[in-house]
């Protein structure tokens, strides 16, 4: 697919190494279609990295898709500098005089605090309750989809005892959605978190329909019954070494944290990861652009 964003963007570099097509504004202005609008609200404190890995992904598909990334207003990023936000990001004010057909919230570190005391909160609540209207499909990530689920449906996270970090398998809950199209009958997805779901929260609520779950990592993908919203616990999103990195980056800081389950080889990890949920990654992306964002939206939504 082509991606359509500014060329400066660093990410470009990364992903034309890895024959992603990347098109420039002057050439998607002469092809004679509308593209998918697409807004990612990154809150990951390591954006370039994030920026590469979802459009990696969004990549997988023959559409067309023009990328608007969203940052918080009112928060201060102690890990982006300001003129890289400047020049690469909209805020959240700008979005508003927007429409777009697709979204994604990402994860952010900050599960271990209150969703309340959280400095953007507020800002959030906002572009939750401007999608509802206002974008057609609404992918909601990690600490995302719990901010999300809290938010919109009053679903509680629940502290974890020690934090769920590894690649955990999957079974569907259901016989046939299209976002599950293609899907192996067990399924990795990669987690990194401190918190979780009770099953018994969602199920009643009328709204919401769990669509796949873990033994060890729990309910892991839900969505609203009108397709609107779709929220992921996991991280389907990250590189072979994402979680080594992160476990490398927690034990250098003296926190307690586990070995990455099923992960690193004979769980030595001196041993190289090797990823084997990549092509689930990319059948999920590919599914939700086209059959939750594409076939559904209105030809003139934006």
């Amino acid at each position: 697919m082509p991606i359509k964003i500014n060329s400066d963007l660093p990410a470009v570099a990364n992903l034309e190494k890895e024959n992603i097509f990347v098109m420039p504004e002057n050439r998607a202005s002469k092809q004679d279609i509308r593209p998918l609008k697409i807004a990612i609200v990154n809150l990951m404190p390591t954006k370039e990295t994030t920026e590469t890995q979802l459009l990696r992904l969004l990549a997988n598909s023959p559409l067309q898709i023009e990328v608007s990334l969203v940052r918080m207003e009112n928060h201060t990023s102690k890990n982006t500098d300001e003129q890289y936000l400047e020049k690469f990001y909209i805020t959240s004010n700008e979005l508003y005089n927007k429409k777009f057909d697709g979204m994604l919230v990402t994860g952010a570190p900050v599960e271990q605090i209150p969703f309340e005391d959280v400095d953007y909160w507020n800002e959030l609540c906002g572009i939750m309750d401007y999608a509802k209207k206002n974008v057609f499909s609404t992918l909601y990530l990690c600490w995302g989809s719990f901010a999300g689920l809290y938010h919109l449906y009053g679903i509680p996270k629940y502290p974890l005892e020690r934090k769920m970090s590894g690649i955990f398998m999957n079974q569907r809950c259901v016989k046939a959605d299209p976002l599950m199209r293609g899907f192996d009958d067990t399924f990795p997805i990669p987690q990194s978190r401190h918190t979780t779901l009770k099953k018994e929260d969602i199920l009643k609520c009328k709204d919401l329909i769990i669509l796949a779950e873990s033994a060890e990592a729990g309910v892991t993908i839900i969505k609203s019954k009108d397709n609107r919203e779709i929220f992921m616990t996991g991280h389907l999103e990250y590189d072979t070494l994402t979680l080594a990195e992160e476990y490398y980056r927690d034990i250098e800081k003296g926190m307690n944290v586990p070995l990455p389950k099923n992960y690193f080889p004979t769980n030595n990890i001196n041993r190289m990861p090797t990823s084997y949920w990549r092509s689930t990654a990319h059948l999920f992306y590919s599914n939700w652009l086209n059959y939750y964002v594409y076939q559904e939206t209105p030809y003139n939504f934006v």
